[in-house]
């Protein structure tokens, strides 16, 4: 359009007294014109010549509305006046600006009935567009000639329209405006919706097909209904009238709503009430035309609370609490409220939890806990939670820091331990550009001062136009919090420090009592180390060290300063801002760093670390006599004291040593019985109190179940880290939607039996696909089904029955004995994943007792770190057969806000350990006895811990498994005990963070590894084995002379191992309660059978029948293998695969020998014990036929309960289904298995083209689009 100011109106309308020349298109101030033209005055003129904007040459509707549909020629009639004020011929045309592109057309002109108007006709001309949008508003103006534009009368404009944009089917067509005159068309040359003149079909109106439903949302409802359902798709009806009554939820009506219907693409209905457990297709009717069925199902479920964490608050609100229940993802509309005030939701709902944070309350208050559903609504019954007085700050102390961080700042005052996560953090306003390059150059110049360099930092966030750092305060107690300094970037400007308790903000100056908080750059040191560059620093012992810097006390005291010589505190004197006074140790410490061969000087202050170098020490001046005779004249002092001794002690032993073993044989033999006895009924009363004690603690804090996702990960895929749950896809971004859009289809191929079989048998055909091969696959497929768990056990009944068949040909016996094939296989996981809700409810508490009842027993004996034997054991192969003289200490551990409990102050708990320990061990042991009861993934790691002995005020001693102190002798070092550091009963000891990693970490972690003894060097060569209570024999060649010896006391050697079966004996009888409920729960004693035991059970029978079948020895051995030896024995060797506990090799060694007791008893074959059998089998040699009679009971009483039908178990796994497949990740185990289908792509192709099934179904060509769109593979489409 052009400029308003050179239109006549604007001229002759303006408050000057401006007039219009129309002619030669100008606004002048006054008269005459050129060339003789009538002028067009300002309205303000009184005068009888034209004037005003009504005189102006002008144009207009003629009172029609300009539609034009794109592709057509059409013309337009316009309205023009005042045309003879244009002297001459005139030439006019219509420009149409069409998406900022200017469209000229010719136009005629006609003078009108009455002589003062004209008819105007653009001429015919097709208009296109590209935006995709139904209508274009384009404006419309009439130039004359090449560059005069005539006035346009009103808002003069075309709309151009597409019939085909937006209206993508058949029911949108139709709801096109009816004088757009848009058809659907159903042509070869045309498809689609068009104008009617393009469609060159002229049959009549054509009937829309039948709907088609792409999604609905959500997949669930409560049982009372009343929310919305959002059914999207095509051709849902072209008016709301269409499908006011004809949408069907689950079999039921769902009313929709007019006002959110839009025209053949969505419906929102209300959702009727429904019963548990209704799950059924979406169906939308229109008119008489077959209705569209949803591939998806609407589920009815019942969401149920159960608890509540944490149950209390502060009234400021902001606390994130955690919801948890049964099928919680009900629908989308989901609230959370606390009494009447919301709970904001902060992570997605998950059908176990959910996540909210508390609102602000005006008072303290107990409050229910609500859920809404739509308008249905939930409470928490008898819990609430409780909303406490605020928590109020007191103090808070020290005021500075360096911008390192991590200094530990005190904030005192009260309620502090009702805040969940309670935050400190430092705001900041972020430098320009330009300032962070001037900074970062000066920081690189070059300087005798060395900075401390921090350790990584917590990264800050940047919100709004402020810099926020944080880090997490730990709760010390109700009046203490610790809180570490954030660390904060050099180049920004610090503003303030706040604490965040949950809702509440507290800066820190109204902490401190008004006192601001304030950041320090770095320090800096410097010492005479560096004067060389990479020689180290002479040293000489008793000399106070002395490094220089600058700004060292700045933001920090002397107390907080930690320097480190090798593994050993420098012992810092004194610290003014540029000197730091340390006196290092007298001895040279061993260096952190095992390769090295000096030790390390290290600083730290807080966060910030700098390693200065390597220290020497200097050694004392020569002495007069030389060192070569020094070391002659000790090693012949040696060697002679050690021939001496070693006489004296083989003439001993000569003497003694056949009279001490005999009567050592004769008095253990004689007190076998009568001490088994009464150390049994010992043993036995002290475990009852334990285990006493810790029913107690279940019942507050509940047995430490894995939770499902873990639970699969293990079961599904054992001995594997890197497993489909844990991984995302990992896929460039412009192929992702793609490989999705491909591993969609082929989850919905799985979905065909025929082609689901045909990939299971032509996979397991291949040579090349190993056993380990056909688990993964079918844990992967147990993955991808796992949402159609009654799809999987149809796929698993026919696989079954092809077993059968193939086994009753050879041998029947021999099925399900091992798992060589992929059904094998998915069984196991089947029986996991059945039998889950059973392991939690019923036998999880049996087994864990029966667990923390071995692992007690163990540690109440001595075992040897290095070679894994125990005194308490009932496996003979890691039972300590010396006799080792130990005693149990008590110590008092000093606990700060740790354990189960924490967030109070300073407790002293008891710790039962024993003299013999290594520290290692009375670290793991006090772990477990501070947190008892908190899951092992959640407890603080052992070697990221030492053990300090207290003693005083001022004593303190780190303790190590292995230091300067341990001692040495003949190539052997023994690993330090609290023996060896004289370590009394009822000692204080407390657990502080281990700074660095030291050898003893790296020894201490291989201890328990079992077999093997550890060495630092060759033995041969001179280096060090090390050893805890028995150092292992080296026996040389024998010779003759020690031949004859040993033939001669061959029958005493043989006897005196079985003297130790004793101890084996003791430690039976004591477990045997708790081995008896354990295998009374697997065994379903006194309680009802699972019903996914009695549907295999029936199935197996089914199948002996059927292949003819009737040795009932046979049938024990396929039910037995199936259930009790796959998946029993399995839980009963790995308590890891169901709880969060850590099995150490002593106490798998016994489960070990427990569970081969149970694979005893489920065998026909009768149970015979004689001199040659394996002590394990003499151990339960009486209880085996009593368990025997168990197992042939317990399937006694499964075949004559009712069977269990088709549609009771499909209801069992439909809700298995539902509960739990939102915790899986589907989508990677469905790309690893597209990886085989991938690997032996053309076999599988061929064997679907061969089947007529297949072929019928298509379902080679399904497979050929999946390969296109997930890896673009070319194939024959």
């Amino acid at each position: 359009m052009p400029p308003r100011e050179q239109m006549c109106g604007t001229c002759v309308d303006s408050p000057w007294m401006c007039h219009w020349c129309p002619s030669s298109h100008r606004c002048v101030p006054e008269g005459p014109c050129p060339k003789e033209e009538i002028l067009v005055y300002n309205q303000k003129v009184l005068t009888e010549e034209p004037q005003g904007p009504a005189a102006c040459p002008s144009v207009g509707s003629n009172g029609e509305k300009h539609l034009i549909p794109v592709g057509i020629a059409m013309p337009l009639n316009l309205v023009a006046w005042n045309l003879p004020l244009l002297l001459g011929p005139v030439t006019l045309s219509c420009v149409l600006e069409v998406e900022g592109s200017l469209v000229s057309v010719p136009a005629s002109l006609e003078e009108g009935d009455r002589g003062a108007s004209y008819h105007v006709q653009c001429l015919p001309q097709a208009y296109s567009y590209i935006q995709p949008v139904p209508e274009l508003r384009v404006p419309l103006y009439v130039m004359v000639g090449d560059d005069q534009h005539l006035d346009s009368r009103g808002d003069l404009h075309v709309t151009l329209y597409n019939c085909s944009a937006g209206r993508s089917d058949c029911s949108r067509c139709k709801a096109a405006p009816p004088h757009f005159r848009c058809v659907w068309c159903q042509s070869k040359e045309v498809s689609g919706c068009v104008y009617e003149e393009l469609c060159p079909s002229k049959t009549g109106p054509i009937a829309c097909p039948s709907p088609v439903i792409h999604s609905i949302y959500p997949l669930s409802g409560p049982l009372e209904g009343g929310i919305s359902l959002t059914v999207t798709g095509s051709n849902l009806g072209h008016r709301f009238e269409d499908v006011a009554q004809t949408v069907m939820v689950a079999g039921l009506p769902c009313i929709p709503d007019p006002s959110m219907y839009l025209v053949s693409t969505r419906i929102v209905c209300d959702v009727s009430p429904g019963r548990r457990g209704l799950s059924g297709p979406v169906e939308v009717t229109v008119g008489d035309r077959p209705p569209g069925v949803s591939e998806s199902y609407f589920t009815y479920q019942d969401p149920t609370l159960l608890d509540l964490h944490p149950k209390l608050g502060p009234m400021v609100g902001g606390t994130r609490i955690t919801i948890t229940g049964k099928e919680l993802a009900t629908g989308t509309e989901i609230t959370a409220y606390v009494g009447d005030l919301p709970c904001i939701l902060e992570e997605p709902v998950e059908p176990g939890a959910i996540v909210c944070r508390t609102s602000a309350s005006s008072k303290p208050q107990e409050a229910p806990v609500w859920v809404h559903y739509g308008g249905v609504q939930r409470q928490l019954r008898e819990k609430s939670f409780r909303y406490t007085p605020n928590p109020h700050l007191t103090g808070a102390f020290p005021s500075t820091s360096f911008y390192g961080g991590g200094r530990i700042i005190y904030v005192e005052g009260t309620n502090l331990d009702v805040v969940q996560q309670p935050l400190i953090k430092a705001v900041l306003e972020p430098e320009e550009v330009e300032s962070k390059r001037k900074k970062r150059a000066c920081d690189t110049l070059p300087g005798p001062n060395i900075p401390l360099t921090p350790a990584p930092p917590r990264p800050c966030a940047e919100v709004g136009d402020l810099l926020e750092c944080w880090e997490t305060c730990c709760t010390n107690s109700s009046t203490l919090l610790l809180c570490p300094s954030p660390a904060v970037p050099s180049n920004a400007q610090f503003r303030s420090l706040l604490f965040e308790l949950d809702g509440l903000r507290v800066p820190f100056s109204n902490a401190s009592g008004g006192q601001d908080f304030s950041y320090h750059p770095n320090p800096s040191l410097r010492w005479p180390g560096r004067d060389s560059t990479g020689r180290p620093f002479s040293l000489k012992p008793g000399n106070i060290l002395d490094i220089e810097g600058e700004g060292l006390n700045l933001g920090i005291s002397k107390n907080e300063v930690r320097v480190l010589i090798g593994n050993s505190a420098c012992i810092i004197k004194t610290l003014t801002p540029t000197n730091l006074y340390c006196e290092p140790p007298l001895q040279p410490p061993q260096p952190l760093n095992a390769s090295s061969l000096l030790p390390e000087f290290m600083v730290q202050m807080g966060n910030l670390r700098l390693d200065l170098g390597r220290v020497r020490y200097d050694t004392e001046p020569p002495s007069r006599f030389p060192p070569e005779a020094q070391i002659g004249l000790g090693v012949g002092a040696a060697v002679l004291a050690f021939v001496v001794l070693l006489l004296i002690l083989m003439y001993r032993r000569k003497s003694k040593q056949a009279l001490r073993d005999y009567k050592k044989v004769l008095v253990q033999l004689e007190n076998m019985e009568i001490s088994v006895g009464d150390q049994c009924r010992k043993e036995f009363t002290d475990l009852m109190t334990e285990m006493t004690d810790l029913s107690g603690e279940l019942e507050g804090l509940g047995i430490p179940f894995l939770d499902y996702n873990t639970y699969t990960q293990r079961v599904f895929f054992p001995a594997q880290g890197d497993v489909p749950l844990r991984r995302v896809l990992d896929l460039p971004e412009g192929r992702r939607a793609t490989v999705e859009q491909g591993l969609g289809q082929l989850s919905n191929l799985l979905n065909s039996k025929v082609f689901l079989l045909t990939l299971i048998r032509t996979l397991e055909a291949q040579p090349t696909f190993s056993q380990r091969d056909r688990c993964h696959a079918a844990s992967l497929l147990s993955l991808a089904l796992h949402g159609r768990l009654e799809y999987l056990t149809d796929i698993m009944q026919t696989l079954l029955s092809d077993l059968a068949a193939h086994c009753v040909s050879r041998n029947p016996k021999l099925m399900l004995r091992r798992t060589e094939t992929m059904v094998e296989k998915l069984l196991t996981n089947w029986m996991s994943i059945c039998l889950y809700s059973y392991l939690r409810e019923v036998a999880g508490e049996p087994l864990y007792m029966l667990f923390r009842a071995i692992k007690y027993q163990v540690d109440k004996g001595p075992v040897d770190a290095v070679s894994g034997k125990a005194k308490r054991t009932l496996n003979d192969g890691r039972l300590l057969r010396e006799d080792v003289e130990y005693r149990p200490l008590t110590l008092t551990v000093l606990v700060r806000g740790a354990g189960p409990g924490g967030g109070s102050e300073t407790q002293r708990i008891p710790a039962r350990v024993l003299d013999t320990d290594t520290i290692t061990q009375v670290k793991e042991k006090i772990l477990d006895q501070v947190y008892k009861g908190v899951p092992f993934s959640q407890r603080p790691s052992v070697h990221s811990l030492d053990l300090e002995w207290r003693s005083g005020v001022a004593g303190h001693l780190t303790l190590s498994d292995e230091d300067l102190t341990s001692v040495t002798q003949n190539q052997w070092k023994r690993l330090n005990t609290l023996q060896h550091y004289k370590v009394p009963d009822g000692a204080t000891v407390g657990l502080i963070p281990r700074l660095h990693n030291d050898i003893s970490q790296g020894t201490g972690q291989n201890f328990f590894s079992g077999e093997n003894t550890p060495m630092l060097e060759d033995g041969e060569e001179g280096g060090v084995r090390l050893w805890h209570l028995v150092k292992p024999s080296e026996e040389p060649e024998p010779t003759r002379q020690q031949q004859d010896r040993r033939s001669s006391l061959r029958e005493r050697a043989k006897a005196i191992p079985e003297i130790y079966l004793t101890r084996l004996l003791s430690m039976k009888g004591t477990l045997q309660k708790f081995v008896d409920d354990a295998f009374q729960a697997v065994l379903s004693v006194n309680r009802p059978v699972p019903i996914a035991v009695k549907y295999l059970f029936d199935l197996l029978d089914e199948l002996a029948a059927r292949h003819g079948v009737n040795e009932p020895e046979t049938l024990h051995i396929w039910k037995t293998n199936s259930l009790l030896l796959r998946f029993w024995v399995n839980t009963l060797k790995n308590p890891q695969f169901i709880f969060d506990v850590r099995v150490s090799d002593n106490v798998d060694a016994n489960l070990s020998v427990i569970a081969q007791t149970f694979i005893d008893a489920c065998t026909t074959a009768e149970h015979k014990v004689g001199r040659d059998s394996p002590v394990n089998k003499l151990l339960y040699a009486r209880e085996i036929p009593h368990y025997k009679q168990m197992v042939e009971k317990y399937y006694a009483d499964i075949r004559q309960t009712v069977p269990a039908s088709y549609q009771e178990m499909n209801s069992a796994l439909t809700e298995l289904s539902g509960k739990y497949s939102s915790d899986l990740n589907c989508l990677v185990a469905l790309q690893e298995l597209y990886n085989y289908i991938n690997k032996y792509y053309d076999k599988i192709i061929s064997a679907l083209e061969e089947d007529p099934l297949g072929q019928r179904m298509q379902l080679a060509y399904r497979l050929q689009q999946i390969a296109a769109l997930v890896e673009n593979k070319v194939t024959d489409l």
